[in-house]
């Protein structure tokens, strides 16, 4: 009888943030990523992640026309709906049912000459196929550094083009915030998110043969830190 493989890190985290986006956050988030009045922390959130939508979308060719665009946790679809209008294959995929059912909701009827094709699933399924671009916005921040180059370096075999993907750089404010969860933990909390050296990343992100770093932006906007990375096919 075959041992079975034990499920990695990335598989349990996965599971985790699956099971809290489609359950405790659902609600929060359709808010959050809609026009609805929301707390003045989360409007620092909202518009935070409007400014780093814009900015991933901005490094992205503004022609897009047959060119396929994997969007690696697409949440409720607005950078999918974006790059889907000029032009793109965009397949929209996302560990969160519930997000994925929202994000075919907010679909327009007309994207000009794009289409998407949603999906619930694991970003890293190889039946997805070959991208000419790959996003991860924002969907990498609950994993550490290793993690995180492990999941790119995946992903990077199935991309030709480019990888743009954020992480949350280690800052004081954020190493105190996730030193104070690990010492009180909760069931109800959220995923925690895991603040990640600039550095370090940079130095393991240098042994992925055939791809360079571009360029890096940091957002900072009230409770919202993220931080892209361009990964450019050499």
């Amino acid at each position: 009888m075959m041992a079975t493989q034990a499920p990695s890190n990335y598989d349990l985290q996965r599971e985790r943030l699956a099971a809290y986006f489609d359950g405790t956050a659902r609600k929060a988030w359709i808010d959050l990523t809609s026009d609805a009045k929301v707390s003045g922390i989360r409007a620092t959130v909202r518009a935070g992640r409007e400014r780093m939508r814009a900015t991933l979308l901005d490094w992205l060719p503004q022609d897009l026309r047959r060119t396929r665009v994997l969007d690696a946790g697409c949440g409720t679809g607005a950078l999918s709906i974006a790059a889907a209008c000029r032009g793109a294959e965009v397949t929209g995929i996302d560990i969160a049912e519930g997000l994925v059912a929202i994000a075919r909701e907010r679909t327009p009827s007309f994207i000009g000459h794009g289409r998407i094709d949603w999906r619930a699933g694991d970003m890293l399924d190889p039946a997805l196929g070959r991208f000419a671009h790959v996003v991860a916005m924002d969907s990498l921040i609950h994993y550490p550094a290793s993690d995180i180059v492990e999941t790119v370096t995946k992903l990077a075999q199935r991309c030709s083009g480019s990888i743009l993907f954020t992480f949350a750089p280690h800052t004081r404010a954020l190493g105190a915030m996730h030193k104070v969860g690990k010492l009180f933990p909760r069931s109800d909390r959220s995923p925690a998110i895991i603040p990640v050296t600039e550095d370090d990343l940079r130095e393991r992100l240098a042994g992925l043969p055939g791809w360079r770093i571009g360029r890096t932006a940091r957002i900072s906007s009230g409770f919202y830190t993220s931080q892209a990375i361009e990964l450019v096919n050499s």
